[in-house]
């Protein structure tokens, strides 16, 4: 059976919105230096962040000055992110109408994979201002070794026919066809200039606790039945009890990039 392209997964794309709470309280921000680079390299602060999600990109964004829309198709993930104060429009960018808005920014992060690449790509050039730019991005990491085998082999067992797996791929190889795959589209779209990939590493230390607080809200996790959930917290715990309670992740926030020309 042929393997259906990531954006066609729409059960485990609107499945994040089950625990928003949890998923905007466990999931790492992105380095300042990025935003910062994508608002120093842009002709103005108005921003839409695709696939807003709980409003972490889009609230990085506001705090550095910028005016932001968030397009977000779960409502629930939606309602989180205004009750930040965030102005939030309910659709895929896909079915989204811009009703003649345009942007300075378009910004997508850990969501364009979500998105068809070449309906998406349009979109995007049809709100960007010229000279405007689009930065799709994603956080790769690499966990430890003994972490990492414990998650695979729990997910291994729980969910053997899994379309993601867990703990087997990690870093920036995993994030690379995505990059490719995202400016491929802007280039065939045509109307962008500058395609460039941007990489900013950067470590973070997680507990025990931190860490297993966050894995129910990564991919085919928010679907699980407790019991199954269970399984897989006591496993990978266990490892993180065997390295002392704590572990460091190194990140790598990885972004795709192009200008509006014309």
């Amino acid at each position: 059976m042929p393997t259906l392209p990531s954006h066609q997964h729409r059960k485990m794309a609107e499945g994040f919105g089950v625990d928003p709470d949890r998923y905007d309280r466990t999931r790492p921000h992105y380095p300042d230096e990025l935003v910062n680079r994508i608002i120093s390299t842009s002709p103005g602060r108005a921003v839409l962040d695709v696939g807003c999600g709980t409003g972490i990109v889009a609230r990085q964004f506001r705090d550095a000055g910028c005016t932001v829309l968030g397009v977000e198709p779960d409502a629930r993930m939606a309602a989180f992110a205004r009750s930040t104060g965030i102005d939030v429009e309910v659709s895929t960018l896909e079915e989204w109408s811009s009703d003649g808005r345009l942007f300075d920014v378009v910004v997508a992060g850990m969501t364009w994979h979500w998105v068809d690449p070449v309906a998406g790509s349009a979109k995007v050039a049809s709100v960007l201002r010229p000279g405007g730019r689009v930065a799709v991005f994603w956080h790769a990491f690499e966990m430890p070794a003994a972490v990492a085998a414990a998650l695979a082999d729990a997910f291994a067992q729980v969910l053997p026919d899994a379309p993601v797996k867990m703990g087997t791929t990690q870093g920036v190889a995993l994030y690379q066809p995505g990059l490719d795959k995202a400016l491929d589209g802007f280039r065939s779209e045509g109307g962008f200039a500058d395609f460039d990939q941007w990489r900013f590493d950067w470590d973070r230390v997680y507990t025990k606790d931190e860490w297993l607080d966050q894995i129910p809200t990564q991919g085919t996790m928010t679907s699980l039945p407790a019991e199954k959930l269970d399984q897989i917290l006591s496993t990978v715990g266990a490892a993180i009890d065997e390295l002392g309670g704590s572990f460091t992740m190194k990140y790598s926030t990885v972004a795709a990039t192009a200008v509006r020309s014309g």
